[in-house]
């Protein structure tokens, strides 16, 4: 593709402020993107300053190869956030980085580019991988997928309530011809479903569904949040910006748990040393959204939530 798609990062300032950046500083985001965050915070950091960046999207990746070429305070490398525990290990950076950033979800370039096949607005290929080179496409599992599997995805990852109908009608659909484009799946969605939502498309949280199981996305938040925990040093922040209630909910109640301690979920007659009775994370501030003036700029900025942690221990 020659188009290139424009991406505005979502709370930028108020982001790298949570993360309260130190100038020598070790950082990691966890979601690169387009580069938004981590510019921002290069410019909060002197020449010893280091930024890590993960990004499983290769165009992602080869914007973040660029920056690396012009700012030796900076590296990105190709993996999901999931796997940030692994790749700081090997970086000698465990338990020595002072604030982490994951920004959450689907970018607009993704979105907005009908060959990534994420949009039910555009036609393009029915793909959806964040990393087009690994695991399977949403062709290839609409394709095999049981009709309750289908089902469970829309209701559980897309909170759809006509799930089973939708199911229902695509099972029939692929006996006499297999989805290969998003505008085809789109169609015998949005006909199966019968009550349409005022101001939302009607394959909107199906194709949300089916976006977050080829991708992971939920099981790579609760392994990318407890690698960057232990990856955090004392006094470290955790910056998280979710787009969804699923996300939002995962990250809301790992602060909360780590907030309280481990021992508030053991049973209460095992026996358990005292320092499982201390928090590991202290809650900084309330859940913050965009601004009045951001939700004008970008209307895409609406469901975002930032929730901000710093480790005790």
């Amino acid at each position: 593709m020659n188009a290139t798609y424009q991406h505005i990062t979502v709370l930028l300032e108020e982001a790298v402020d949570a993360l309260a950046p130190r100038a020598g500083g070790r950082y990691v985001d966890g979601t690169f993107g387009r580069g938004g965050h981590s510019r921002a915070l290069l410019g909060r950091l002197d020449p010893g300053g280091q930024l890590l960046g993960f990004d499983k999207d290769p165009q992602a990746i080869a914007t973040g190869q660029a920056l690396a070429a012009e700012d030796g305070r900076f590296v990105v490398v190709q993996r999901s956030f999931a796997e940030m525990g692994e790749e700081l290990a090997a970086r000698g950076l465990t338990g020595r980085v002072d604030g982490v950033l994951l920004d959450l979800g689907v970018s607009s370039p993704q979105l907005d580019d009908p060959e990534r096949g994420f949009s039910f607005l555009n036609d393009g290929p029915l793909d959806m991988r964040m990393d087009p080179s690994r695991g399977v496409s949403a062709a290839e599992w609409i394709a095999s997928a049981a009709e309750d599997e289908i089902a469970r995805v829309f209701k559980e990852y897309g909170e759809e309530r006509f799930a089973r109908r939708m199911a229902r009608a695509i099972v029939q659909r692929r006996a006499e011809k297999p989805f290969e484009r998003t505008a085809d799946l789109a169609a015998v969605i949005t006909e199966a479903n019968p009550a349409w939502e005022k101001g939302k498309n009607p394959a909107t949280r199906a194709f949300q569904g089916l976006r977050i199981h080829v991708n992971n996305e939920l099981g790579d938040l609760e392994r990318g949040l407890d690698a960057a925990l232990e990856a955090l040093a004392v006094g470290g922040r955790l910056v998280v910006i979710s787009f969804h209630s699923l996300e939002d909910r995962i990250v809301k109640q790992f602060m909360r748990k780590h907030a309280k301690g481990e021992a508030d979920n053991l049973p209460r007659d095992l026996p358990i040393r005292a320092k499982a009775f201390e928090p590991r994370l202290k809650l900084l501030g309330k859940p913050q959204y965009a601004s009045d003036a951001e939700l004008k700029a970008n209307p895409r900025s609406r469901s975002a939530v930032m929730r901000v942690a710093e480790k005790l221990r």
